[in-house]
């Protein structure tokens, strides 16, 4: 396995171990939807948190979750569409970032609730 896939996986477990850890369930991992993948989605109370996991070795091009464009979001978008219509959920969904920098035997996650919205 590539290692930017490598750290990837990393990223994933780390993001669900802290959600789980912080009263979330976790309802899928890498749930695809056409061209888009979504991460994880999780719940916790009526909310839907469709989480885009971003893990770095260094910020030197600029922080995790500045890598989440709008191409991104909006597949992200038309994914959980598609989700919450298939599984007749009756949730708020929230579109969450976390980000992660892994740096030699130094973690960082960083957990951004409502990173972007959509009109």
């Amino acid at each position: 396995m590539a290692e930017h896939n490598t750290l990837g996986q990393l990223g994933e477990d780390l993001a669900a171990d802290y959600l789980l850890r912080n009263g979330y369930k976790i309802l899928e991992r890498n749930w695809r939807f056409r061209k888009a993948e979504v991460d994880l989605i999780a719940q916790k109370e009526d909310v839907l948190a469709v989480v885009e996991v971003k893990t770095r070795t260094s910020a030197d091009f600029g922080n995790p979750q500045d890598f989440v464009n709008p191409k991104k979001i909006k597949l992200l978008v038309g994914a959980i569409n598609e989700y919450v219509i298939s599984k007749n959920l009756e949730v708020s969904v929230r579109f969450d970032i976390i980000a992660i920098l892994q740096q030699g035997n130094k973690t960082s996650l960083e957990h951004l609730e409502d990173a972007f919205y959509i009109f």
